[in-house]
């Protein structure tokens, strides 16, 4: 599928990822903002607006050092592109 259509997949609350892309058990998900009137949220911890991160915490490799971590993600001009989007269970 195409970058548009997976971006609709991530407002559904599925999760996506390229075919291409070089690793397996990687993925991209968006991350809904909070309102700041929630009880117990703190002003300066509460992300207010959606966003989209990749997660690599369930990445197959043989690389002791590469990141297994959940950070924001930013899309490249080659991945809006991309038609080799699907999306991961």
């Amino acid at each position: 599928m195409n970058f548009g259509k997976a971006l609709e997949e991530l407002k559904q609350g599925n999760c996506v990822a390229r075919k291409g892309w070089n690793g397996k058990g990687i993925f991209i998900k968006l991350k809904k903002g909070e309102s700041l009137n929630t009880p117990n949220n703190r002003f300066d911890e509460v992300m207010t607006h959606d966003f989209i991160y990749i997660d690599t915490t369930g990445l197959h490799t043989n690389n002791p050092d590469a990141p297994m971590d959940r950070v924001p993600w930013l899309a490249s001009q080659t991945d809006m592109l991309a038609d080799d989007w699907v999306v991961v269970e």
